[in-house]
């Protein structure tokens, strides 16, 4: 209803007035600020019980106990995440949060400027907070991976490292339970860990599952590793005895590389699922694993995800142990900074290609093929031209943020992992040369790992830490020669890994088994090298060649390709399409819809299919020599 210019008038300066009173005797005073943390114990040991027996229904119910006296506390949920490099903990799953002291309900508030942080005034009288939440989280019937950051708050002003926590997981009847956390007993369905400081529980999660197998990875060794399975099914979590062989080469060649290992045991707590995201988190004494229901039972794919246990179980030594001085805080509420994750997950990138050699998951053919992949992505991206590398690892904490898909090789994202690999391949077929075969980057390996063995207390280094130890191997401007890679921008690959490898890239029209079976587990049609996209299983192009001739005639990211020459979409009908216009001047007919309209666009593109592969180039077959087990 619309009041009259007068009348209207009136009852606004009627309702401001109002509002202002009513702001005024109901305006909460100023939160006190959040006080920085210290190095010193928190007075008390919190108490975290997370019951899963709800969790088929997408419910965890969490119960917490914190320790306080009378006054003003603030309460921290776990903002900046180890490993996830950037301010994702998933506080909108949290809900339904209630505060008690001594039997009664409190009141809390969020901050308004950090919102991981919530205020509480504390009663006289009182020695401890209860909390009850529930978290919010799709799950599956038959395994549930448990993060602790997920499920639990902190107290604001201490280090994570001073606050004791008593913690414990209530399981669906009949689960059984791996972790790095040691258990100190089991009543029924509820297991008890032993108390553990609240920076090492949010480092080591839970996997429970109705499908269960255990295998040891270290039989005979002082040190124990194992590799935990649940997943959707019975099969789908049984090892054959060649899997099981090759992952204990790998913890072998492991740890003759670094010299030393930093964990009292270690588990990889692998699920194998197509109902949970395929990805690897990386903790001290553990990793958490997530790959695809038939990891285990089909060959090819899990030769092509084969090196993600070998990347999250070198983070124990780099990432984990030595790690960047920016990416360690006192607490998971300061920002972290991710200059060095050239380091931290290139160089881990790199190893893992060379340990999953080493050790028999890839032949040394498998491991050039994965190159020659890595290599063709990262010729192929135009943002290059005004992105550097160093600032793919700047930038990187945005990415939580989110964004519109498409246009993946302009925008550039997270090539500090694969370009990454090149770099250091770059740095360890350089110091080959110079030495002339004497020194190689295995010696930085244990010069920059190999100390306090056994310990898994963080050791930061910076970039003169790095430039330093290489010259210690090898003396060389190894400062410019890292900067002149990493700031590059232009159209060019500026690593030369391959090529001081003995080996170069070439294109021909057979794809490599790596390349066949990642577009099986994609769903996709990767044709970055040629004509220019990338489509998905439902024909939607997911990226284009900014400037390239699909895109400049109409074949970028959203439009979806409906017929190709007259015939319906298939990936086989748009790969034959291509293959048939090789050497003519014939251009090939796409009708595409965008939103909803229809338009026939036509692509002069005529030099056929293109699959990268490496062939021998010049000088000595140094990547062959990297990819050699050692004795």
């Amino acid at each position: 209803m619309r009041l009259p210019l007068r009348r209207a008038t009136l009852a606004a300066a009627v309702l401001s007035a109002m509002a202002i009173s009513a702001a005024a005797s109901a305006a909460p005073a100023v939160s006190p600020p959040i006080p920085a943390a210290v190095d010193k114990p928190y007075a008390g040991n919190l108490t975290l019980n997370v019951d899963l027996s709800d969790a088929a229904k997408n419910i965890f119910r969490v119960k917490e106990t914190i320790p306080v006296t009378a006054g003003h506390v603030v309460l921290h949920y776990p903002k900046w995440i180890p490993g996830v490099h950037g301010p994702s903990g998933p506080l909108s799953n949290v809900a339904g949060i209630q505060v008690t002291a001594n039997g009664k309900k409190i009141p809390w508030r969020r901050d308004l400027q950090e919102m991981y942080a919530f205020h509480v005034d504390v009663p006289e009288g009182t020695d401890k907070l209860e909390l009850s939440f529930v978290y919010l989280a799709p799950a599956t019937p038959n395994y549930v991976p448990l993060s602790f950051n997920e499920v639990s708050f902190y107290p604001a002003g201490y280090y994570a490292s001073q606050i004791k926590v008593d913690p414990s997981v209530t399981l669906p009847a009949g689960w059984k339970y791996a972790s790095a956390l040691e258990t100190a007993s089991q009543s029924g369905n509820t297991v008890s860990f032993k108390t553990v400081s609240y920076e090492n529980l949010v480092d080591s999660p839970v996997m429970s599952g109705k499908y269960f197998n255990r295998i040891d990875l270290a039989p005979g060794q002082e040190t124990q590793v194992h590799l935990d399975i649940t997943g959707d099914t019975a099969a789908g979590v049984k090892a054959t005895d060649k899997q099981i062989e090759v992952q204990r080469n790998l913890i072998v060649q492991a740890n003759k590389l670094f010299g030393a290992h930093h964990y009292g045991h270690y588990d990889f707590l692998l699920v194998t699922s197509d109902h949970t995201g395929h990805f690897g988190l990386e903790h001290h004494q553990s990793s958490d694993d997530r790959l695809f229901a038939n990891f285990l039972t089909d060959a090819d794919v899990n030769v092509a995800a084969g090196t993600l246990l070998p990347h999250e179980y070198i983070h124990s030594w780099n990432g984990k142990f030595r790690r960047p001085a920016d990416l360690w805080t006192p607490t998971f509420a300061e920002p972290m900074q991710d200059d060095l994750l050239w380091v931290y997950e290139g160089l881990t990138d790199y190893w893992a290609g060379v340990l999953t050699a080493r050790s028999g998951i890839w032949t040394t053919d498998q491991w050039r093929d994965s190159l020659a992949g890595i290599a063709a992505d990262m010729s192929a991206r135009t943002g290059r031209s005004w992105r550097s590398l160093q600032d793919t690892a700047d930038g990187i904490p945005l990415s939580s943020r989110g964004g519109s898909p498409g246009w993946g090789n302009l925008r550039r994202s997270s090539d500090y992992y694969p370009e990454g690999q090149l770099l250091w391949l770059d740095v360890d077929t350089k110091m080959r040369d110079l030495s002339g075969g004497k020194h190689t980057l295995d010696e930085f390996a244990k010069a920059f790992y190999g100390m306090d063995n056994g310990s898994y207390t963080p050791k930061t280094y910076t970039f003169e830490d790095v430039v330093s130890t290489l010259n210690g191997i090898q003396p060389f401007d190894w400062a410019s020669f890292l900067r002149q890679r990493l700031d590059y921008t232009g159209d060019t690959l500026p690593e030369h890994g391959i090529e001081g490898g003995g080996w170069k890239l070439v294109y021909d029209d057979k794809p490599t088994a790596f390349a066949k079976t990642a577009e099986k587990i994609r769903n996709s049609v990767n044709l970055a090298y040629s004509l220019g996209i990338v489509v998905n299983d439902k024909g939607s192009v997911t990226d284009a060649q900014w400037d390239g001739v699909a895109a400049k005639a109409g074949l970028v990211p959203g439009v979806q390709l409906v017929a190709i020459n007259g015939k319906d979409y298939s990936a086989q009908v748009l790969k034959d399409a291509v293959t048939a216009a090789k050497g003519t001047s014939t251009p090939i007919e796409f009708l595409i819809k965008s939103t909803d309209d229809y338009a026939t666009i036509k692509v002069d593109y005529h030099e056929g299919l293109k699959h990268p592969h490496l062939v021998r180039g010049e000088g000595k077959d140094l990547i062959g020599a990297i990819a050699t087990p050692k004795k």
